[in-house]
This record gives C-alpha cells, sequence and structure tokens, in this order.
C-alpha cells in the first residue's frame, strides 16, 4: 500500500493513488467502470503500460474486476477496503514521519488546525 499524494513515487505509484482518491472520493463506486487503459494514459501524458500496471495492482488488491472485452469495474466494497487499507498504511507509516516534524518544529494541535502559521 502506498500513500495518497507522494509526489516522488513511480508515476504508476502516482496514478494508482489518483484512482484510489476517486475511489474513496466516491466519483466511482461499486459497478462503475474505470476509464479505459488508452484514456487514463491520454489523460494523464502516461504510457498505456504504465496506466495497465496500476490498474493491475487494483485487480490484485481485490478493488476491481476485469470484464473481458468489456473494461475494468470497481467491486462491491472497494471504497471500505480501499480505505481501512490506506488507513492502516497511514497510520503506520505516514503519521510516524509527520509526527517527528511536528515535534522537530515544535508545534501543537492548536498550531496545526489556526491556518494562519507563520
Amino acid at each position: 500500500m502506498t500513500a495518497l499524494n507522494n509526489e516522488d513515487s513511480p508515476v504508476y505509484i502516482r496514478l494508482r493513488q489518483h484512482i484510489a482518491a476517486a475511489v474513496l472520493r466516491g466519483d466511482y463506486a461499486a459497478g462503475d467502470q474505470l476509464p479505459s487503459v488508452r484514456a487514463l494514459a491520454a489523460e494523464h501524458g502516461a504510457n498505456p503500460l504504465t496506466v495497465a500496471k496500476a490498474y493491475q495492482r487494483f485487480q490484485d488488491d481485490g478493488y476491481v474486476e476485469v470484464r473481458r472485452g468489456v473494461g475494468m469495474f470497481v467491486l462491491p466494497g472497494a471504497a471500505e477496503k480501499l480505505r481501512a487499507a490506506e488507513r492502516a498504511h497511514f497510520v503506520a507509516t505516514v503519521w510516524p514521519k509527520v509526527r517527528e516534524q511536528i515535534d522537530l518544529l515544535g508545534l501543537d494541535a492548536d498550531m496545526l488546525f489556526d491556518s494562519e502559521i507563520a
């Protein structure tokens, strides 16, 4: 699992993150068809093989199914399963680094929720 929004990640991971965020936002619900490999590649200026790799990860993780000759579709429960996996990854991997940075900078909860930090 990877963190959403990591600009240093390989392209296929960033594409996967883009699709994951769309599923989590509800842009693609259970039963919805994802854009074709070629369409997503064109939209993001990516190689179709790179998009296919991102889609393969979703299939391997059980979030989507391929209907031969038709396309790729979001499976029931995919958003909940994806959200749980992303939460677990965030808590185990991302949050400790964020917490370390917060401590290093001497921030507290009030400062973090204040939109006018200088």
